[in-house]
């Protein structure tokens, strides 16, 4: 049976365009859409009516597909999810993809079949034509902790540029001289918006090069080694702003480990604003998200158009604060 990928292969043209062609919702040319309707023909094409009237008979089940579940935010995430859900009678499925394309897309397939009533997407892949997919198989659906550069669909997320901003700012008033930036995979729009932030801080300074931006990958393992490349390059960066609490973790184990102080040598400030950071010695300063109210809000969101109280899209952006402790204890000269 042909799906609605083989019909955009034929036809030379991206499955989002045959679903608007299919639905007659957006613009698509008189001759791309010749182009679809004779191959949609030819192949028989028959949009998966089955799984659109199964949609309106809800099973109370949602789908969570997360990055990695290794990381707090995303844990902490979850169980706001899972409680919101619970509170209306729904069950909650945890699918952790490992930021791996192929698995998200299986998820993505697996899911549409097994008629789930709708999903949170907060891994990093899901594109045009993923959307056009479930969007044709009428599920609903909520991008959390993410923006997607295009589609049609309600996202929740955190004020990311602003809070890099808080971040720097911070430092800089603490004392610092000349601050870094350990950046996130340059991929995820949330990692391009803190670096954004950054640079919306710094780039004007007289100390400011590019070389003081370095690739952490959100990562523990990443945090350490971008600040033994810092430290090598630039022996004299006294304020470090990790694009999150992992990154800033492994970079205050780095900083122990080459005998340099935290604060009175150089400063750290991560974002997320996740348990772990009050864990270290000393506590690391954060700029904190809503984690659990992000996660409350995409699940009743997603739940509420479930059950068609609203078809409203919504593009919600949550507040950050900076939370002070002792990574960054203000110096003096």
């Amino acid at each position: 049976m042909a799906t609605i990928r083989d019909v955009a292969q034929r036809a030379g043209v991206s499955v989002a365009t045959v679903s608007r062609v299919l639905n007659q919702n957006g613009y698509v040319n008189q001759d791309t859409e010749a182009r679809v309707m004779k191959v949609i023909k030819e192949l028989d094409y028959r949009p998966n009516t089955v799984a659109r009237s199964l949609a309106n008979r809800k099973t109370g089940t949602i789908a969570l597909i997360l990055p990695t579940i290794m990381n707090p935010f995303f844990s902490e995430l979850s169980r706001a999810v899972e409680d919101s859900a619970r509170s209306r009678g729904f069950t909650v499925i945890f699918c952790n993809s490992d930021d791996l394309d192929t698995r998200e897309q299986t998820y993505i397939d697996v899911l549409r079949q097994k008629y789930i009533d709708g999903i949170i997407f907060a891994s990093s892949s899901l594109g045009e034509e993923d959307l056009a997919v479930i969007n044709e198989n009428g599920i609903p659906l909520v991008v959390l902790d993410r923006a997607l550069r295009e589609g049609n669909c309600s996202v929740i997320r955190s004020k990311n540029a602003e809070g890099a901003r808080k971040a720097v700012h911070h430092l800089l008033a603490t004392g610092c001289r000349k601050v870094a930036h350990i950046a996130g995979p340059q991929e995820l729009i949330t990692a391009q918006e803190r670096l954004r932030g950054y640079r919306d801080v710094v780039k004007d300074l007289d100390w400011f090069e590019e070389s003081l931006i370095l690739p952490g990958q959100f990562s523990i393992t990443g945090g350490k080694g971008a600040v033994q490349a810092l430290v090598e390059a630039h022996p004299d960066v006294d304020g470090i702003f990790a694009g999150n609490d992992l990154m800033a973790i492994g970079a205050l184990k780095a900083l122990h480990r080459m005998g340099i102080k935290v604060p009175e040598e150089v400063s750290l400030c991560g974002f997320d604003g996740i348990g772990a950071t009050e864990w270290t010695e000393p506590e690391l300063t954060t700029v904190a998200q809503l984690i659990y109210e992000m996660g409350a809000r995409a699940a009743l969101h997603l739940i509420d158009r479930v059950q068609g109280y609203t078809d409203q899209v919504e593009d919600l952006e949550l507040d950050v604060h900076l939370i002070e402790r002792g990574s960054t204890r203000r110096r003096k000269y």
